[in-house]
């Protein structure tokens, strides 16, 4: 008997904590870590985080492999501050998943291990200059039309970070549509490089806003928390109308026979995505998967000594730390 009494007493303090939860999303007040939340609505953002924060890290390995080979010193500097910039990008979404609970480790040992994911797109080569200028004009710009609105999501401190993270971005893609501008208006070998790297990045980047909403598991509740506002076909169709002026200008061809402009609807209509690819890269079948893989394991392990001496000194200034101020009561 008390044993239920204890359990109805529960339930009703849970519902009311529900209740003011469902309240603060209808008035657009944001949820912070101290607030009460759902075990869903933290694993839901433990999972999108998590797996944002692993794509900016991975996403610094296909443009770093240009560093070296950039064709001028201010192209260097250019690329070298921005996949400094992604690294930063990866802090700030790593300690706002923290703070719910999860520790760096144990989403770092989840990336290594297989058991998160990250974005689909750094699973393909840069095997030219262009591709640089591409991941820029079209990554970048498919980042910025996806992160934008999640400078309103509802958990707070993800929102804070994505308000920093898409300035940066901004100009990530004035950049990329710079290097096209360039190699456009160059030689006819330049003009094909840039067009073969749209060839290459068009359909992996319209990829990058996830399954159709028909076959998007986790988008509508997403969006019922207000973690997401628009649907993934509602973003990729912002991309493709927003891009395809763009490459027109460039005087580059977008690759879809299929491409045309409705009036009717004031937007593009466009052909048909191979998800059979994109589930075969998100699988782990991708051209780059295991390589991309494997130099994030090398990262951790070659940097296991630059970690333990960090903590060593960490340990030993709060040691100094507590001395002093024992010695300062004992005085």
């Amino acid at each position: 008997m008390y044993t239920q009494m204890v359990d109805v007493e529960a339930a009703g303090a849970a519902g009311e904590e529900q209740r003011r939860f469902d309240e603060k999303l209808d008035r657009g007040i944001t949820i912070e870590p101290k607030d009460w939340m759902p075990d869903a609505y933290r694993k839901t953002l433990v999972r999108q985080i998590s797996q944002h924060a692993h794509s900016e890290i991975v996403g610094m390995l296909p443009e770093g492999n240009w560093i070296t080979r950039a064709p001028s010193l201010q192209r260097k500097l250019i690329l070298l501050a921005k996949v400094q910039d992604e690294a930063g990008h990866g802090l700030y979404l790593y300690s706002a998943a923290e703070t719910l609970g999860v520790s760096r480790d144990e989403l770092t040992e989840a990336l290594l291990t297989g058991r998160a994911k990250y974005s689909s797109i750094f699973n393909y080569p840069t095997l030219t200059w262009a591709d640089v200028g591409a991941i820029g004009w079209l990554v970048d710009g498919a980042a910025i039309i996806n992160q934008i609105p999640l400078t309103r999501c509802s958990y707070g401190p993800y929102a804070r970070a994505m308000t920093r993270i898409c300035k940066e971005e901004s100009f990530h893609q004035r950049q990329g549509f710079d290097v096209m501008v360039k190699l456009c208006a160059g030689t006819q070998e330049q003009k094909a490089m840039a067009q073969d790297a749209l060839d290459r990045w068009w359909w992996p980047a319209v990829m990058m806003f996830g399954p159709p909403d028909s076959a998007s598991p986790n988008s509508e509740q997403s969006m019922h928390w207000k973690i997401k506002l628009f649907s993934n076909d509602d973003l990729r169709q912002r991309f493709i109308d927003q891009t395809v002026p763009q490459a027109d200008a460039l005087g580059l061809v977008i690759p879809d026979a299929d491409l045309r402009w409705n009036a009717e609807r004031g937007q593009y209509d466009f052909g048909a995505v191979d998800w059979d690819e994109f589930y075969r890269v998100v699988r782990g079948d991708g051209p780059c998967n295991r390589d991309r893989l494997r130099a994030r394991i090398d990262a951790w392990e070659e940097g296991a000594w630059v970690r333990e001496a960090a903590l060593a000194h960490a340990e030993k200034r709060a040691r100094r730390s507590a001395d002093a101020t024992e010695a300062g009561s004992a005085a």
